[in-house]
């Protein structure tokens, strides 16, 4: 492994129209692996999708219908694509899914190393339930616990969207060894708050960046997308304006490099492991923890 590894966030717009939902994820995971492979032409090791990349933002609305969507992880085309591609490219990936465990619904992670090898899963902690972002609708809160895996191209952490805003996740990933955080993500117009949430968003994992010492990469999707009433959504009729701005900080939560709100793009950045270990090590904040000191936060 050279002492630096290359990392590149790849955004999309993800909820185009298509003639199906086998034609949208079809025509995604194609858009996804042509992404992927100029950011491995750049020399990319890690590459980081957005959250849910298949198809259209479904949570959008709530419709029985849409758990049909769901597949056990071994079975997911994404993964089964993706798979084959960093085994030919030699890098790694997370592939955010809606797996089906059972008769359990998850959103969930497959990491998947630079050999093609599944590494194992990570399931969305934090279920986020909103005007237009209703996830509990469809997904149970994961049973996995915070993972980091161990890749050919470091440890990598990962968190999945609403476990964006939560510093726990962070934490637990940091003091798991993660050498960076990775985070997929699908977030937009707050349409019923009125308000523009990316610097907010950005902010907070600046936030936990800076407290761990260790990177963060965020990758989100880009576009409007669209709600047309229905009787089995109720007639709700509804827009998301995917705001893109994916982000890759530096180990103390500086952005060093990030993109538009509405364009497709791919970005990168380059990191020492090892440097930002001893970086962590010398500033001595995991040393000065006083876990028993912090029993409020698991009340």
């Amino acid at each position: 492994m050279s002492d630096k590894v290359k990392v590149a966030c790849v955004q999309f717009e993800c909820g185009r129209k298509a003639s199906s939902d086998e034609e949208q994820v079809k025509r995604n995971i194609e858009k996804a692996g042509e992404l992927t492979r100029k950011a491995a032409a750049e020399g990319a090791k890690i590459i980081l999708l957005s959250e849910l990349f298949e198809r259209k933002y479904f949570c959008q609305e709530r419709c029985y219908d849409y758990y049909e969507l769901a597949v056990p992880a071994k079975e997911n085309p994404a993964v089964i694509y993706f798979k084959a591609l960093c085994k030919e490219l030699n890098v790694v990936m997370p592939i955010s899914i809606f797996e089906r465990d059972g008769n359990v619904f998850y959103n969930t992670v497959v990491m998947i190393d630079a050999d093609g090898s599944d590494l194992g899963i990570y399931r969305k902690t934090h279920i986020p339930d909103d005007h237009y972002y209703q996830e509990k609708f469809y997904f149970t809160p994961g049973n996995t616990g915070f993972k980091v895996f161990e890749t050919a191209f470091g440890n990598v952490g990962v968190g999945i969207c609403w476990d964006q805003w939560f510093p726990e996740t962070a934490r637990c990933l940091a003091l798991n060894g993660a050498d960076i955080i990775l985070y997929p993500t699908a977030i937009g117009s707050e349409p019923i708050l009125e308000v523009d949430s990316s610097g907010h968003w950005m902010r907070t994992m600046q936030g936990h960046s800076a407290a761990n010492i260790v990177p963060v990469a965020a990758a989100n999707r880009i576009g409007r997308e669209d709600v047309e009433p229905s009787e089995e959504n109720g007639g709700q009729k509804s827009s998301l304006t995917f705001y893109g701005s994916s982000f890759l900080t530096d180990e103390t939560g500086d952005i060093i490099s990030k993109a538009g709100r509405d364009k497709e793009e791919i970005i990168y950045a380059e990191y020492d492991f090892e440097e930002n270990r001893k970086m962590r090590s010398s500033w001595g904040m995991f040393r000065d923890r006083r876990p028993e000191c912090y029993k409020d936060i698991t009340k």
